[in-house]
């Protein structure tokens, strides 16, 4: 991989073995136990049945976690070199080394609800999220910090759905990260179903999404957009996502329509 691809991949999947702007090694450990478990590889899977198989909606199984995780983790990364303060972990007495494991397990675990039905699925996500991390996170904790990580990965986990308001920077992190997998692959099956709904339709628009540090803001979001329709994902869905996370005044948003072969409604936006 030449230094160019490996600077872009760095800008949309997070990688264990590169040097990060916070203690990484729990993280590691944790990323590398849930990736092997069987449990959480069927949720994964079977999560995407209502979604994709019955409702002809947008991939919220295995691929979208592994987005949604791995952009949480690179924003994470960016907002702790920006020193941005992260308050779940720390007000509950934990270390900073747990804050990356809030967000990693909360970023696995967040759509799981959708095994029970599309609708209300981040309230189904609760109890069925919490059975797992009461098995998982005694491999790495003790009794009092179980509690006390089950209850901030919960709170993240909640408060990726707009209509609940996030009290913790972690949970912020997981409500814009969840947003933020919007490139054309992700609509790929209602598309190719025949669906052409505005939703469908942005995803499509969408070709690349990347992470990078801002001049203004700890974050930029580039986002590179073939046609005007890409302005629905931008403008309805990530706003409304970044709105009342607590992390709007550290993320700047950039989309630039890269089409060059047709007349550009739209070239440029920014949030």
């Amino acid at each position: 991989m030449s230094d160019s691809a490996a600077d872009e991949d760095s800008r949309r999947v997070y990688s264990p073995d590169d040097d990060h702007a916070f203690p990484d090694e729990k993280l590691n450990r944790v990323l590398e136990y849930i990736k092997a478990d069987e449990e959480i590889a069927a949720y994964l899977e079977a999560q995407n049945i209502n979604a994709v198989d019955r409702m002809r909606y947008n991939d919220h199984g295995t691929k979208h976690i592994e987005i949604v995780r791995n952009r949480a983790l690179c924003l994470y990364d960016l907002l702790k070199v920006g020193n941005v303060d992260f308050n779940g972990a720390r007000q509950q007495g934990l270390a900073e080394e747990d804050e990356s494991v809030i967000i990693a397990l909360a970023a696995t675990l967040h759509d799981v609800g959708h095994v029970v039905h599309r609708d209300s699925h981040a309230y189904y996500s609760i109890p069925l999220a919490a059975d797992i991390l009461e098995r998982v996170l005694p491999e790495f904790y003790d009794v009092a910090e179980t509690v006390r990580m089950k209850g901030e990965i919960l709170h993240a986990i909640l408060c990726h759905h707009t209509a609940e308001t996030p009290l913790t920077t972690e949970a912020g992190v997981i409500r814009v990260a969840d947003a933020l997998d919007m490139e054309h692959g992700r609509s790929r099956i209602p598309y190719e179903s025949g669906g052409r709904g505005i939703n469908t339709l942005s995803s499509q628009a969408i070709s690349r999404v990347s992470l990078q540090q801002g001049d203004t803001t700890p974050v930029m979001v580039e986002i590179e957009m073939t046609n005007a329709a890409g302005v629905y994902q931008v403008d309805n869905l990530l706003k409304a996502k970044l709105k009342d996370s607590g992390l709007a005044d550290q993320i700047r948003i950039v989309a630039v329509n890269t089409n060059e072969n047709r007349e550009q409604l739209v070239e440029r936006i920014e949030l």
